[in-house]
């Protein structure tokens, strides 16, 4: 299936995903996460990589929070309760993420702290031929004291596990209940090594790309990678870039795959974290296996026709001004539009007409409404 390009404005998710699920004694907040925010700034419309001694000129540029940003600004638009704790500066830019993350996206930030005299990460990102080159700068922030409450209690949480580097506060979150989502980075060390990745004993799901899984397993494709992951992890989903993404739930003994959707991709930047915050969001809302991959590939196909990570991520308005939007282009495949049916009911009304058009953000200017 085909999905138009476009930029799209955000608007605040209508629907509440959990709504049927709730009760009084769920913890406050659906997902917790932390980790570190960076500004990005993003140049696209270049056509082809910059030239050592000469001037690119870009066609676009836009700048948002990045880094942990992404994965919150992503399940938040979702409907989810989303709480973050992450370390700001105190200059213009970690302000600016701030507001953007607190007072744009509605992200707890209770956790989150602004370290004085300390200047916010930066990441230049290029995007160009559908791939990206990217540039960062930033220090280590003061050692972080742990608050009483941290992490706060929470359906479920977001790791970025590191090999060798067990994060403490992943086993605390287990222990209070969090449903624990994982993903990895590539290993610097060579060592691709499981045994590395000890927090992944507290981990329900795990979801690298298939380069990694195979490396990390030894297995000769991804999806015999993704079965041998269950061995190690409950849930195993791998994604597999063009293709798709295949899934094991070695508790169920089900196995799903769903090809990813065709798009013009304008910037991939966070569209990994898309996937899995909508992977999650599913998987909270007790959804199908295969519905949870379909539902994930499709908010990360939307995301990429957008430049910048955090603020490309799509809200319910969005979904629903796609789904509305492909069932009346002609010739579409009756199956692949059957593949996400189960999305009807959830969707809001929406007049607005594909593709919507959003306001590039740049600091400096006053918030659009």
């Amino acid at each position: 299936m085909t999905a138009a390009n476009g930029e799209r404005p955000y608007s605040h998710a209508p629907v509440d995903p959990l709504a049927g699920l709730r009760t009084p004694q769920d913890p406050p907040w659906d997902v917790y996460l932390t980790g570190t925010v960076f500004l990005d700034i993003i140049f696209t419309g270049l056509d082809s990589a910059p030239v050592r001694g000469t001037e690119s000129w870009a066609r676009g540029m836009g700048s948002s929070p990045g880094g942990v940003a992404n994965m919150a600004t992503a399940l938040a638009r979702l409907g989810l309760k989303t709480s973050l704790a992450a370390a700001f500066g105190d200059d213009h830019y970690g302000e600016y993420c701030w507001d953007a993350l607190e007072q744009g996206e509605h992200i707890d930030l209770s956790p989150s702290r602004t370290v004085p005299g300390w200047h916010s990460p930066v990441t230049v990102s290029m995007a160009y031929e559908g791939e990206r080159t990217m540039v960062s700068h930033g220090h280590e922030p003061p050692p972080e004291e742990p608050a009483p409450d941290c992490p706060p209690s929470a359906r479920a949480a977001v790791a970025a596990l590191t090999p060798g580097k067990p994060a403490p506060w992943i086993a605390q979150a287990a222990s209070k209940g969090a449903r624990i989502f994982a993903d990895v980075g590539w290993d610097d060390t060579g060592a691709w090594d499981l045994a590395g990745l000890s927090d992944l004993a507290h981990c329900e799901a795990f979801l690298p790309n298939a380069e990694e899984a195979m490396r990390y397993t030894g297995a000769s494709s991804p999806r015999a990678a993704a079965h041998a992951l269950t061995e190690h992890v409950p849930l195993a989903v791998v994604t597999l870039g063009s293709e798709g993404a295949y899934a094991v739930d070695a508790g169920t003994g089900q196995s799903a795959e769903v090809p990813a959707i065709a798009v013009e991709a304008l910037d991939p930047t966070g569209a990994g974290d898309v996937f899995v915050a909508g992977f999650v969001m599913a998987t909270l809302a007790d959804w199908p296996l295969a519905d949870r991959l379909a539902f994930a590939g499709l908010t990360a196909a939307l995301s990429v026709q957008e430049f910048g990570g955090s603020l490309s991520a799509p809200g319910w308005s969005e979904i629903a001004a796609w789904w509305r939007r492909v069932q009346s282009v002609d010739d579409q495949d009756p199956a692949a539009l059957n593949r996400y049916a189960f999305l009807e009911p959830l969707l809001p009304e929406t007049s607005r007409p594909w593709p919507l058009r959003r306001a590039v953000p740049t600091i400096g200017f006053g918030r659009s409404a």
